[in-house]
């Protein structure tokens, strides 16, 4: 946004909406759709029979809060502060956020120099707990430095705990995040986050849907999530009690029609019960960026398969392993009681246990065969992978 740049109509007239109407109002929205911007704002300036779908009460509030706006110095404000005001229709607006209907926000003020709408094409939400655990900043971080690193944007909402641990992650990476507050995007907010929301600001963006300087409530806190749930293509929730903001996120998202993700913790962790009821319904169990990215990313981008590690006995062939099992851990076998347990001839199990032998799991000992030490350690690792 340029000094110079002069806000035409509709932009000024959603300006002042953005004072007037609470986020998510589907009853404004619904006038939007029907008058327009500017019907409204004259409507609301001027007075005259309420519009349908409200009380006289109501009415009159608003229309003293309309009185009482100032868009021209609202666009000054923002100017000053680089902040732009992105217009449902605009070339920034990210189509996606039309999913919210009428509820969709009046408009969109963005801080920091990324386009808002190509960002939000390869986006995914990473949420969870403000007061969480050791375990769940860890994992909202590597989770944030992951998706990073694979060329996502990590979307959150700036708050303490898993929501700041996703923007470090990402930034720590060198890439790309974006957070949603509640408030004005020219006042952090929590104030604690001052310096990691300027941050965001700098490499990345800060969005919302409050005009400049207006302050966060716990309503716009919870509304505030259907943003974020819209803006991208699915949800991570990363620790949640069964009262939580971010299960908010996460069932909007479920409604939106978007891919909704949870890292399973400790069952006797309250801060992981939310999560764990999330995966019991149409959540999907993610354990790292990798499996998000399988999700919500395009055909061929997979995970890799998970496995524990290889072990000695895991490169022998099917017949040599049989054999192996059929020698008893301390004691030495006959060659006949080796070749009874593996369920062979006597003349094969003495080929499999020269293999064996070459290979430093068995040896001689006497008349019979025995493992050797390596081969007992080997065996003890095996059972405990199993």
């Amino acid at each position: 946004m340029s000094g110079s740049d002069a806000p035409d109509g509709e932009r000024l007239a959603r300006v002042l909406l953005t004072r007037v109407v609470e986020p998510g109002d589907e009853v404004a929205g619904r006038w939007l759709r029907e008058w327009g911007a500017e019907e409204v704002a004259r409507r609301l300036r001027e007075g005259g029979k309420p519009l349908p779908g409200v009380t006289g009460k109501r009415w009159a509030g608003m229309r003293a809060r309309a009185g009482r706006a100032e868009p021209s110095r609202d666009w000054a404000v923002a100017q000053k502060a680089g902040v732009r005001f992105v217009c449902p229709g605009a070339s920034e607006w990210p189509a996606q956020l039309d999913d919210l209907g009428d509820g969709r926000p009046v408009g969109l003020w963005a801080r920091g120099k990324p386009n808002l709408r190509m960002w939000a094409l390869k986006s995914v939400a990473v949420v969870g707990a403000r007061a969480c655990t050791g375990y769940g900043a860890h994992a909202a971080a590597a989770l944030g430095a992951g998706l990073a690193e694979r060329g996502w944007v990590v979307v959150s909402g700036g708050a303490y705990g898993v929501d700041g641990a996703a923007h470090r992650g990402s930034l720590a990476a060198g890439g790309a995040t974006v957070a949603v507050l509640a408030c004005g995007v020219d006042r952090p907010y929590p104030r604690g986050h001052t310096e990691l929301i300027t941050r965001i600001a700098h490499q990345g963006l800060v969005v919302g849907e409050l005009p400049p300087g207006d302050h966060p409530t716990p309503h716009r806190f919870l509304i505030r999530n259907r943003v974020i749930a819209a803006l991208t293509r699915g949800t991570v929730v990363v620790e949640a009690a069964y009262r939580s903001g971010a299960l908010v996120t996460a069932r909007a998202a479920q409604r939106l029609g978007r891919f909704t993700m949870g890292v399973p913790g400790p069952v006797t962790s309250g801060l992981s019960a939310g999560v764990h009821e999330l995966l019991r319904g149409e959540a999907v169990l993610v354990s790292d960026a990798a499996d998000v990215v399988e999700l919500v990313g395009g055909i061929g981008e997979l995970a890799p398969d998970r496995r524990g590690p290889v072990l000695p006995g895991d490169l022998l062939e099917p017949a040599a392993r049989r054999v192996l099992a059929a020698l008893p851990g301390s004691a030495a076998a006959s060659v006949p009681d080796i070749a009874s347990g593996a369920q062979t001839t006597e003349e094969d199990a003495v080929a499999r246990l020269y293999e064996l032998r070459s290979l430093g799991f068995v040896e001689r000992h006497d008349d019979g065969w025995k493992l050797t030490r390596q081969a007992v350690i080997a065996a003890r690792q095996d059972r405990c992978w199993c």
